[in-house]
Order: C-alpha cells, then structure tokens, then sequence
C-alpha cells in the first residue's frame, strides 16, 4: 500500500489556460478515492498524470512519498484498469493477465501461479484457455482487472471502468470491486462521471468541475452537506431542488415568491436583504396540509418509479421534484400542499454557489 500526494499540480496543454487548477490533496494508504464530475471536468487527465501518461504542468506528485513526477509509468508502481479493456485478442485470458509479468522478465512458473491466484479470487479460472471474444462484458472487465491485480501494484487507477457495461453489470462489478478493494485493501484511484458509482464505491469523494475540486469528503458528507451549488445539483438523485430567493430585511425570511415566504430555521441578521439559494432535495419534502402553513405547488407530471413516486410541479416560477411513497400519486392539474422541513434544508450564496448554512 502506499499514498498518493498531489502537491500543487496543475495541467495546461497551451501554457496558458488550465484545465487542471492547483490541486494540493493525499489519498491515505488503502484508501478507495473516487473522482466524479462531468464529461471534460479534468478527472481523467488527474489520473492519467499518475499514471504517467500525462505530463504535469507544475507541481509535483508523489506515490508512497517518493516523487514520481518525472518517472517513466513502468517505474511509477501503479497498474491501471482501463474503459475499454484493452485487451489483447489473440490472447489468451491467461496470456493476457500474464503478459505485463511477461515482459518485466519473470518466469514462466512464478507467473503461472500469480495469475492463478488472481483468476480463482476474480471467478476467471475455468475460463483461462478462452479468448476475450469469446467472453462477456464483466468477464473482459475482470481478466483487465485481474491483469492489474498480478502485477501486485501499490496503486490501482481506473478509469471508468464500468462505463461499457449494462445496467445489471454494473451493479454486478460494483459489488466485485468492493469485494475485491476489502481484499487487497490497495490504495485506489476511480475515475467515473457516475454518482452511483462514486457513491457506493468510494471511502472519500472528490468532485471535480471545470479543473477545480469542489468538494472532498465522505459520500455521506458530499450528500449531507454539499459544499456548493454544483456538488449539491451533481450529487443526489433525482438532483436537489435549488431555488432561488431572498433574505427578508429582518432577517427572518426567505421569499421564494411575493406568495411565498419561508421562516429560516433562525434569525439571520447579516443576511438581510441578501440573494440567496435555498436547497432541498426532493426526497426531503413532505406533504402537508394548506393549515399547516403548507406551500402550494401545481402538480405537473407523475413519474411512477414502483417503489416511490417522482412529482414534477412549480411553485410559483420555481421547478420542483418531490420524491413521494409508492401510494401517494397526485395527479397533474391537482394542487399539492408542501412542507420543506428546516433540518432538510440547505442554503447558498446565489452569486458564488458557496454553502452559507
């Protein structure tokens, strides 16, 4: 096992523009660290940097305290597991999982028995005279595993590895890569645009946008407490209702609508008067009655899910979705009466995204 440290590393391919931001973050030793983010927010080009296949702009990274900035990647102790597989298909599984052993010089015997080993604790030893044609999907993503898991490395990188597989698979290889992570207990790099993935998998998140970490945490932290508009809207699923309003002069308030007005769960006298982003997710919301001091919202569309219920609908010019129980199924057209409970509810700066309660 070892740690991985990123110490003010930033990528640029122009000199000019980054799309990698200073980045200043350790990965303990055993750790499961998943990046997510969306399509070109850097996640990848941070990982193919430890890897060495990217070069660093400035700063430095270090594997195991050793700086391997400038290291070749065979000399770098990671083995990385890639989207498509790559695996070679005049292979063998066998020949694939033990061809990087192969080339480091190791002998015939000893790698025999390394990707034994690694194919009964993958399931793969009663297909190691097959070719990757001739397997399935999970299957080529466990021998492209299993040829990472032989070569003993001290960091595994992998880089959406899950992305080409079905539904069902997915969730499969997921509880595989848990299982396997409890084994080795190898310090791990995942990369995913995901949040399934990220959130089931991961010991600590980082959400990545635009080539800046938004947040690092655990997946219940990143969930409970968003840090910013953007973890807040990128995290949850459906994503967290963010409406926009105003803090009342007296600082008691937030006014959604000229109809709508909601206490804060306590005065908040610098606020007065400020623009602010109330956040609620949707399974959060509860249902209420108009005496109860309710808020109305005009029921659009039901999505009906089986075991609960999506409701699509506005409160004034605010979009809204509400995650109800499986019997509770408002009609389009019909008015449904809300209440936001103030322990549910997060607040952001309007302007700069950034948590404020």
């Amino acid at each position: 096992m070892a740690s991985v440290h990123f110490q003010a590393v930033t990528k640029s391919y122009d000199g000019k523009n980054r799309i990698i931001q200073p980045l200043n973050i350790t990965i303990e030793e055993g750790e499961f660290m998943v990046m997510v983010g969306p399509s070109g927010c850097g996640k990848s080009t941070l990982l193919r940097m430890v890897a060495g296949l990217e070069t660093v702009s400035s700063g430095d990274i270090y594997i195991d305290n050793q700086c391997v900035t400038t290291l070749e990647p065979k000399d770098r102790g990671i083995a990385m597991v890639f989207q498509n597989y790559a695996l070679y298909p005049h292979m063998t599984v066998e020949q694939n999982m033990g061809y990087g052993l192969r080339i480091r010089g190791m002998g015939k015997e000893q790698i025999r028995q390394k990707v034994l080993q690694a194919a009964r604790s993958l399931e793969l030893d009663a297909l190691l005279t097959r070719h990757p044609r001739e397997l399935s999907g999970g299957q080529r993503q466990r021998v492209a595993m299993g040829r990472a898991i032989v070569r003993e490395p001290s960091v595994f990188l992998f880089d959406e590895p899950l992305s080409n597989l079905d539904a069902r698979l997915r969730v499969q290889m997921r509880l595989e890569l848990q299982q396997l992570h409890q084994r080795l207990k190898t310090t791990s790099l995942y990369v995913t645009h995901d949040q399934v993935e990220a959130m089931t998998l991961a010991q600590r998140v980082m959400v990545m946008n635009k080539g800046i970490v938004e947040q690092v945490g655990t997946p219940v932290e990143v969930y409970e407490k968003p840090a910013t508009t953007f973890v807040a809207a990128f995290i949850g699923s459906p994503a967290m209702n963010l409406l926009p309003g105003k803090v009342s002069a007296d600082g008691r308030d937030i006014i959604l609508d000229p109809q709508c007005h909601l206490p804060l769960s306590q005065q908040q006298p610098g606020l007065a008067n400020r623009q602010i982003t109330l956040g609620v997710r949707p399974e959060h919301i509860k249902v209420c009655s108009r005496e109860a001091g309710g808020v109305p919202m005009q029921v659009d569309t039901l999505e009906i899910l089986g075991a609960d219920n999506l409701v699509h609908g506005k409160i004034g010019e605010h979009r809204l979705v509400v995650r109800l129980p499986h019997e509770q199924r408002p009609q389009p057209g019909s008015l449904l009466w809300l209440e936001f409970p103030l322990t549910a509810r997060h607040y952001f700066d309007t302007t700069t995204g950034q948590r404020l309660v």
